[in-house]
């Protein structure tokens, strides 16, 4: 594979000149940033693409009339007003999440991550380490590069942390506990996706040094909460991290929508995201349905090692499955990315949607059977807990 060049690299770091020199830009809660954010930003909208890559004919981003972006599968169906109504009103919540803190550590314990309980073990690992922080964030470990997936450690994915979707299983850890993050793949701009307070905390921390990976349409949002360091990318774009130019992240498709805002729906793309290094390969689905385009990226960047799979929040079926994959179409797309393993995110954290909280494992081993493939190549992890992928014969580890 053909890989960028040192003058390459340069070129990466060409500034969209986003933050003025002695302009102060505001938080997202209209706060002033900190001094630092006046440095010169490393923000940009430019990526390269490797061009046997261009070869194959993929699905590509689209707009409307209207300049909102679409989904251009037919899988594709936003729900209508009236199923919306009998969803919000009249549906049964089926997902009886249990009110004991007991019970819940008994059937989802919350575990301490081995960077916390041991910082020392933090040396690169001999493959590839995955750690399950909750709901879609996860933390992978590949070619030297520490990866954070859709960060939430709030209480509520909500612009108000006193109402909205609260978390029934704490985040394991806090910002300040994660070990070094060397970038981080936001998939799009739905508040269980994208966290302001997570987001800040992370800017406050790591600063310019953690590169943001975003797609179209978030740049800017993600330059108000003062962070320098931000590459916004089309489908099937690509960029990298300064220092690790032989680790590729793409931005790749999503069967999705987004919204933040009252008038800003679909004003920002949504996207999975694939890492490609010399000797491991990660896929990252971020909030999913079922759609054809994850048959093309098998093709053009399978296989893959690991793929983190959404597997919750998708009942009423009607409803949902246009924007979430139930557990059966989650091993589809395992098997479409060619993925040697998978696990499975966003899920037993919220309370998104109504199948019974605990539903989501039991159905995906179900169809890991239906299908002959062995139940362990695709896993669930309690929260906290890792996984390691061994580097030569693609064994995993507890």
């Amino acid at each position: 594979m053909e890989k960028p060049t040192a003058s390459d690299g340069a070129e990466l770091e060409e500034t969209a000149g986003l933050v003025e020199d002695g302009e102060l830009p505001q938080g997202a809660e209209g706060g002033n940033v900190e001094p630092r954010t006046l440095r010169k930003s490393s923000s940009s909208r430019k990526s390269f693409r490797l061009d046997y890559r261009l070869e194959e004919e993929v699905t590509k981003s689209s707009r409307d009339k209207y300049g909102r972006w679409t989904n251009p599968w037919p899988t594709w169906r936003f729900p209508s007003y009236s199923m919306l109504f009998r969803f919000l009103v009249l549906e049964k919540n089926h997902s009886n999440v249990p009110t004991s803190k007991e019970v819940l550590d008994s059937e989802l314990p919350v575990m301490e991550p081995y960077f916390v309980q041991n910082p020392e073990a933090l040396d690169s690992p001999a493959g590839m380490r995955v750690t399950w922080l909750g709901h879609a964030t996860v933390l992978v470990e590949m070619e030297g590069v520490n990866i954070l997936t859709d960060p939430i450690f709030s209480q509520r994915a909500s612009p108000l942390q006193f109402m909205g979707p609260k978390r029934y299983r704490g985040p394991p850890c806090t910002v300040e506990q994660l070990p070094r993050i060397d970038a981080v793949l936001i998939s799009h701009s739905h508040y269980d996706h994208l966290d302001a307070g997570s987001v800040a905390s992370l800017n406050a921390r790591f600063g310019g040094e953690l590169r943001w990976f975003v797609p179209l349409g978030l740049m800017d949002w993600l330059a108000k909460m003062g962070c320098e360091n931000v590459m916004e990318l089309d489908w099937w774009e690509e960029n990298c991290v300064p220092g690790h130019d032989n680790v590729t992240f793409v931005c790749t498709p999503s069967q999705h929508w987004s919204k933040r805002t009252a008038l800003d729906d679909n004003r920002s793309l949504w996207s999975s995201w694939s890492v490609l290094g010399p000797n491991q390969r990660f896929f990252f689905a971020g909030d999913t349905g079922y759609c054809s385009s994850f048959q093309e990226i098998g093709r053009r960047f399978g296989p893959f090692d690991l793929a983190a799979i959404p597997i919750g929040a998708y009942q009423p079926r009607d409803v949902m499955q246009g924007q979430h994959v139930d557990p059966e179409e989650a091993v589809q797309i395992h098997q479409d990315l060619q993925a040697k393993w998978s696990v499975a995110i966003h899920w037993g954290t919220f309370a998104l949607a109504y199948e019974y909280y605990l539903e989501p494992p039991v159905r995906l081993r179900e169809s890991l059977e239906q299908k002959g493939l062995k139940p362990e190549c695709f896993f669930t992890l309690h929260h906290g807990e890792s996984r390691l992928i061994a580097a030569q014969d693609g064994d995993v580890f507890e």
